[in-house]
């Protein structure tokens, strides 16, 4: 969605999205913990229905962080969850919970909101965080992923970040 009243807000500082990221981090801690109790509990179900087996280890956990293929794909899971975090919420409304909190929003320049797709290309670009240290080595405060991806964190004024605009209305 469009919204050209977002599109001339000053970028982001690497400070101020740091701040936004610790945030973040919280509350990605608590979506990996649900994701790991909800893979564990699948992981359980298949075993107890025969689908899987212990693999000769005596606890599910044991095998699950012991086999290499059950880890790898149990891994994949809680990255996609985490991830999916926040490709949704950039998608969505352009912010996170920390993002609102600092009062950031990530958009393309000309206001609009990220695809999916693209919020999907931004989480790998990021490289969990390290691509904002791009911001220090130019003026132009753009990170590595706001550049890969042709877009760009802004504050928003108080105004702006009131709730009206979660969804980029």
């Amino acid at each position: 969605m469009l919204n050209t009243e977002h599109a001339n807000f000053p970028r982001a500082s690497f400070f101020r999205r740091l701040g936004a990221m610790i945030y973040d981090l919280l509350l990605a801690v608590a979506v990996y913990m649900i994701a790991g109790a909800l893979g564990f509990g699948i992981f359980y179900g298949l075993h107890t229905m025969g689908i899987i087996s212990l693999g000769g280890y005596e606890h599910i956990s044991d095998t699950l962080n012991h086999t290499p293929m059950y880890k790898g794909i149990y891994q994949l899971w809680l990255a996609l969850w985490v991830c999916g975090f926040y490709a949704l919420f950039w998608s969505k409304g352009g912010q996170t919970l920390g993002m609102r909190a600092w009062r950031l929003k990530v958009q393309h320049p000309n206001g609009q909101n990220l695809s999916f797709i693209t919020a999907c290309a931004r989480v790998v670009w990021s490289l969990a965080g390290v691509g904002n240290l791009f911001i220090l080595l130019n003026s132009d405060k753009l990170a590595l992923q706001d550049k890969l991806t042709r877009s760009e964190v802004v504050v928003l004024s108080v105004e702006a970040n009131q709730m009206r605009n979660w969804h980029g209305a």
